[in-house]
């Protein structure tokens, strides 16, 4: 049997498939701080057979948490003389320009806790000075006395030889043994000294933190008697092994976001649509990526806490490329000074959650606003709903200010809440120069089927797909996961002097550390699969291009195609392409793949009727045309095959809602798959 858990800021989610292939799911509440906890939770409320689980993957927010929460281990830094405070210059590019009294992002080691030493390395990676090994002892013994808890070690072009830091990395464990260790040319080998350093600092931060939650996951699952293989999500799409994540656990600085993602991908094979934009709604967030002809986007150009105010942090690790905002089921709706209504992006959370749980919330959210409209039924919760809190809080805090009915400001809510979620939407298509009309929207999550009808329509999106396992097919996603690790290396060389001998050679050192390291997880070579990129650019040029590149040996023939290739992609991004102008081959990446069992998705087989799947009729707010509107309300599970239903309705499964608005149309695939025609043109 094969097991994911996801954890999500309101809810952890499982999704198992047994040996015929049946897929079943799962929900309990996460559980801060003890994650781990509602792992288990969830475990015991899918009553599967636990000795059966042979191999479980794990998604969740443990790292980004301890970033964005400055919860991470006091970090010490050692570095290259002369450059203690590369973390504090950065870079000019500041986001808002015009802004005098605008300020850098404070470092997350302070200046105190990093230290120099003399050792220099040229950009060649030949040694100029020698590393002075008394001054790193030195430097250890006063990391001591300030209860450092973690070391983070970068020198000046140790991606191209990391001897200074290895050298560096053996004496801390010699003379310090407990303490947690992070070498930049461990985490990273692309260039961008402070980019580097920013990386390896973030990586040492949170390992302690890591290390802990991964070891108390491990000891929680043996108690429970599983004999499993166990993985972890990483931010690239591909799954790695505990011991391996605790080594660099800043790879799984989106964890569980990303399974979803590339589920998204997974499932746009099977069903035909291999241009996918994949959104996922949860409690707290909602994100979205563009899969373009079935290619999950990968980007080591990630930031945490960017926006057009601030420069964030950049991670220099592999992450998918996804658009996150603060807006969920759970996210509180509240007036600003000027009296205009906004919705999130502070959450209520698993606990007190919103109004409707009867946890203790007060502040009215999306999901109460989903209840007071009909979309989301008293009926379907886990307790008891009180409907009259829910209509006082609503009126108490943003009715009776806005001189409107209850309903009318749950209806805006919703709609402010959308106009959120489009702008994220419009951020990874339209404004990349892609036509979201060539595309299909994959909503998920718990909220995603709720609000990606409306959202496809404003977007002119004609077709939505509400997969099957909705509101937890981020675990759906990592089920369909194969273990994967990138190897990126700064290789700067013009491409007309390129010495393909030696080019050869770093392609195969780089596919060996792969084979190397997936022997360690127990994965045969024959299971190992590559695919090479290059990030090019013309000469002169800051950025980048990434290149699909082939294997094997190059030919002179092979570089003229790799030349064409660049100058297609480089007019794609940037619009435009100089001929011309000399290249430059500025990194190598290699994508590898340890290729694992996964389920096989199986066609259903359902004979039922409308009239057995209908439920209900019930009263439902809608805004287009506004009012009350009789809605007919079915249970997805015995939906019949092929079958259309014409909007209004509500299909309503476990811990998710689809909303089909009038002159829209839903049926269900062969596969269990909602597929809904927007009536956009």
């Amino acid at each position: 049997m094969r097991v994911a858990t996801d954890i999500g800021g309101t809810f952890t989610d499982l999704v198992y498939v047994d040996e015929d292939g049946k897929v079943e799911v799962a929900k309990s509440h996460t559980t801060p701080p003890d994650f781990e906890q509602g792992v288990i939770d969830v475990l015991e409320k899918s009553n599967m057979d636990k000795e059966a689980i042979e191999t479980f993957i794990h998604g969740t927010t443990v790292i980004i948490n301890a970033l964005t929460e400055r919860k991470g281990a006091k970090t010490g830094l050692i570095t290259t003389k002369g450059f203690r405070d590369v973390l504090e210059i950065a870079r000019g590019n500041r986001p808002d320009l015009f802004n005098i009294r605008y300020k850098k992002p404070e470092p997350f080691i302070e200046r105190y806790l990093r230290r120099e030493v003399d050792e220099r390395l040229n950009y060649k990676g030949e040694v100029q000075t020698a590393l002075n090994r008394e001054q790193v002892k030195t430097a250890i013994e006063y990391f001591k006395c300030e209860q450092v808890e973690a070391i983070a070690v970068t020198y000046l072009h140790s991606y191209v030889n990391p001897e200074h830091e290895m050298e560096t990395v053996k004496l801390i464990k010699e003379l310090w043994p407990e303490v947690a260790v992070s070498a930049s040319h461990e985490v990273t080998k692309e260039w961008r000294e402070y980019e580097r350093t920013n990386t390896t600092a973030l990586n040492a931060y949170v390992q302690p933190t890591a290390t802990s939650y991964i070891n108390k996951l491990h000891r929680k699952l043996t108690e429970f008697n599983t004999n499993s293989n166990n993985f972890i999500m990483q931010s690239n799409g591909g799954t790695t092994t505990f011991d391996e994540a605790k080594k660099t656990p800043i790879n799984m600085v989106e964890s569980g976001p990303v399974a979803g993602i590339y589920g998204a991908a997974v499932l746009g094979e099977i069903i035909g649509e291999k241009n996918v934009i994949a959104f996922d709604i949860g409690g707290t967030t909602a994100k979205c990526s563009l899969i373009e002809n079935g290619e999950v986007k990968v980007s080591t150009n990630y930031y945490i806490e960017r926006n057009d105010r601030t420069a964030g942090y950049p991670i220099k690790a592999p992450v998918v490329d996804i658009v996150e905002i603060g807006n969920g089921g759970g996210s509180i709706a509240w007036m600003d000074e000027g009296g205009s209504l906004k919705v999130g992006p502070e959450s209520a959370g698993a606990l007190p959650g919103p109004v409707c749980y009867g946890q203790g919330g007060t502040e009215p959210t999306t999901t109460d606003a989903n209840v007071l409209t009909g979309r989301l039924s008293p009926k379907n919760f886990d307790f008891p709903v009180d409907m009259e809190a829910v209509q006082k809080v609503m009126e108490e805090k943003i009715a009776n200010p806005l001189m409107m009915t209850a309903e009318e400001a749950a209806l805006g809510i919703i709609r402010i809440a959308n106009s959120n979620m489009l702008n994220a939407l419009k951020l990874i298509s339209v404004r990349k120069g892609h036509n979201p009309q060539d595309f299909t929207l994959v909503a998920f999550g718990g909220g995603g089927s709720m609000h990606a009808t409306a959202l496809a329509k404003e977007l002119g999106v004609k077709k939505v797909v509400i997969p099957i396992a909705s509101p937890v097919f981020s675990a759906w996603g990592m089920l369909m996961t194969d273990l994967r690790h990138d190897y990126i290396k700064t290789y700067i060389k013009r491409i007309n002097k390129l010495d393909l001998q030696a080019l050869h050679q770093e392609w195969h050192i780089m596919e060996q550390s792969a084979y190397d390291q997936f022997a360690n997880e127990g994965i045969p070579k024959n299971d190992v699969l590559f695919h090479r990129f290059a990030d090019m650019r013309y000469l002169g040029q800051e950025h980048t291009v990434k290149v699909p590149v082939p294997a094997g040996n190059w030919s002179e023939k092979d570089v003229k195609k790799i030349i064409d290739a660049f100058h297609k992609l480089h007019e794609q991004n940037y619009t435009f392409q100089l001929p011309d102008t000399e290249i430059e081959m500025v990194n190598l990446h290699v994508t590898a793949f340890g290729k694992v069992a996964k389920p096989s998705i199986k066609k259903i087989k359902r004979h039922t009727s409308l009239q057995e799947a209908k439920i209900e009729t019930r009263d439902v707010y809608f805004e287009d045309p506004k009012g009350w509107k009789k809605t007919d309300v079915y249970q997805r599970e015995k939906l019949p095959i092929n079958n259309p239903i014409y909007g209004p309705a509500i299909v309503e499964e476990k811990a998710a809602v689809t909303v089909v608005y009038q002159g829209q149309s839903l049926t269900v695939d062969d596969y269990g798959n909602l597929i809904i025609e927007t009536g956009a043109k």
